[in-house]
């Protein structure tokens, strides 16, 4: 509780990234990122992280690496599959301090429907209050996955013995979230129970 009160938090969208990485052909980096992204976060300090849970959710149709024709085979059923698996999730289980402003958060991460522990570096970039009175809490989750762990296995072998897409993906998160003000809060608990 963050003066006497549980505190609600909504993904700021102008202010968050979520950023991928991988090899091709082993010599080169392809970026990409998700343009749809949502979350729903309670954290009852936002000075301390290990008080918060939430889940991020993405829209695995947003998939953007600047290439139409890639992004496309990206979202078929040799990857992403998106038809039968629109959304990409990780859910916090748990977050645990690794240093000043540096925490590993462990988490449910569900991609094509398959879920997977992950533990993910967080960086604590603090907490502001901007200039029309809103509180502001940010930071940065970093890690790296195997996507054959969620049976995105699909490649093409080179004559050098290398493949295609590494296996190896790098993610970066940078977040920016929103206390949700009581009066929007309560409006949306009354609605709820209507």
């Amino acid at each position: 509780m963050y003066g006497g009160r549980k505190m609600a938090w909504s993904l700021d969208p102008h202010h968050t990234s979520v950023a991928f990485s991988a090899k091709h052909l082993g010599v080169a980096t392809v970026r990409g990122r998700f343009t749809n992204v949502d979350a729903e976060v309670e954290l009852d300090d936002p000075n301390d992280p290990t008080t918060g849970r939430g889940t991020i959710t993405l829209d695995a149709a947003s998939i953007d690496t600047g290439s139409e024709q890639r992004d496309g085979h990206l979202r078929s059923a040799d990857f992403l599959d998106v038809e039968k698996y629109p959304t990409i999730t990780f859910t916090v289980k748990s977050v645990k301090p690794a240093g000043a402003d540096v925490f590993k958060v462990t988490g449910d991460l569900t991609i094509t429907g398959k879920t997977r522990e992950v533990t993910l570096d967080y960086e604590h970039s603090g907490v502001v209050t901007d200039p029309f009175n809103n509180t502001k809490v940010g930071g940065t989750l970093t890690g790296t996955i195997n996507r054959s762990d969620w049976g995105l296995k699909w490649n093409v072998p080179l004559g050098n013995g290398g493949l295609l897409v590494s296996d190896r993906i790098k993610l970066e998160i940078d977040g920016e979230l929103a206390e949700v003000k009581e009066a929007v809060a309560a409006g949306a608990q009354a609605e709820a129970q209507a």
